[in-house]
């Protein structure tokens, strides 16, 4: 006779835990629903700014090399930066990646220079920051090369879609004087890209949060 009752206790407590998870269910898959739509607002609300200003040098970030070579990709940077040399907007470059372990066997920063010297930069003008491994890093270890000569103002280019990013993480860094110029790609799927950066920006934040309450090193590759 008491086992009934017992059973009913039971199924009560499992139904009433069943319904907690459900809530939390909902209220995380509501919480990254906001989360993804305010950066894909963030991603998108970018824009290129107007005019360039001029700059003591530009910071190219670095994207995968293909047997050596720049990837459409980051030719594109690349051929972006060297607009920006023709213009007179910037006469001086860093270029920042490490080894992509996609098949290369030099660093991205040195696949950009061979790219940037065969269409007529002189070499004096480009710093090589070699070690990089995210866009964290690339901004990171390319400040004191900046400072070390004097640079003050500075701009940072890459594509349009990681502009935000690349910007957040530069303020993070400190750069007091950096404009992020960001363009729209000709070769890359937009909606690839912005899937992807959704989630680097999501992972971006994170770090940022266990940097800032010394639960990471800032030397940790991220």
């Amino acid at each position: 006779m008491k086992s009934k009752p017992r059973a009913k206790k039971r199924s009560r407590k499992k139904f009433r835990m069943i319904r907690i998870i459900l809530r939390i269910a909902v209220w995380v898959a509501a919480f990254a629903a906001f989360w993804f739509g305010y950066l894909f607002w963030l991603i998108n609300s970018y824009e290129m700014p107007k005019p360039i200003p001029n700059a003591d040098a530009a910071i190219v970030l670095g994207a995968a090399l293909w047997d050596n070579v720049p990837s459409p990709g980051l030719k594109e940077r690349l051929d972006y930066a060297l607009t920006l040399y023709k213009q007179g907007i910037t006469k001086q470059f860093i270029l920042t990646g490490g080894h992509d372990h996609n098949g290369s066997t030099i660093t991205e920063a040195e696949g950009m220079k061979n790219y940037l010297v065969a269409k007529g930069v002189p070499a004096g003008r480009l710093i090589l920051e070699k070690d990089a491994r995210s866009t964290y890093e690339n901004l990171l270890f390319s400040k004191p090369l900046a400072e070390g000569k004097g640079w003050d103002s500075l701009l940072i280019v890459t594509h349009d879609y990681h502009s935000a990013r690349a910007a957040d993480i530069a303020k993070y860094v400190g750069y007091s004087d950096a404009v992020v110029v960001g363009f729209k790609s000709q070769v890359l799927s937009v909606a690839k890209n912005q899937s992807r950066e959704l989630l680097a920006f999501t992972k971006w934040k994170l770090d940022s949060l266990l940097l800032r309450f010394g639960l990471q090193s800032p030397d940790t590759p991220f």
